[in-house]
């Protein structure tokens, strides 16, 4: 039981470093579309953004590794892990499109308008609130 623990200790650890990623990515896009043609500006944030992604995908492998551990070694399973995974998924679709805008940015690609950014800022939330109800409830 305590190896279960500190596996899952260590699991939420890692997501919720991955989700701070997700949550604050889309922030620094917004940023960025509103920053205008100020170079320094510009090029501190898509420093920021570029550190920040490649953190994420960090924080995403460990947290993946330790779920692997979760479900294989511990035997942590039932309906809802589906689809908790799914809109894992959907999450991490959504976090390498944000990383997408931040490379394009480099080859010259403009970014979405910034309201458009702001809609997609909100996305990770939803997504969250129903991951952490599957986790919780476990409805099927």
């Amino acid at each position: 039981m305590n190896a279960y623990v500190w596996t899952k200790s260590a699991h939420l650890l890692f997501v919720m470093a991955w989700v701070a990623a997700a949550f604050y990515l889309p922030r620094i896009l917004i940023n960025l579309a509103e920053a205008g043609d100020e170079p320094a500006v510009r090029a501190r944030l898509v420093l920021m953004g570029r550190r920040l992604y490649r953190f994420g995908h960090v924080m995403f492998g460990f947290a993946a590794l330790l779920g692997l551990a979760l479900w294989l070694h511990f035997g942590v399973a039932g309906g809802w892990l589906h689809a908790k995974l799914a809109l894992v998924a959907l999450l991490l679709a959504h976090y390498v499109v944000g990383g997408r805008w931040l490379k394009g940015l480099d080859r010259g690609r403009a970014l979405p308008s910034a309201k458009a950014l702001r809609i997609f800022n909100e996305v990770p939330v939803f997504v969250l609130l129903g991951v952490i109800w599957l986790v919780l409830a476990k409805p099927f």
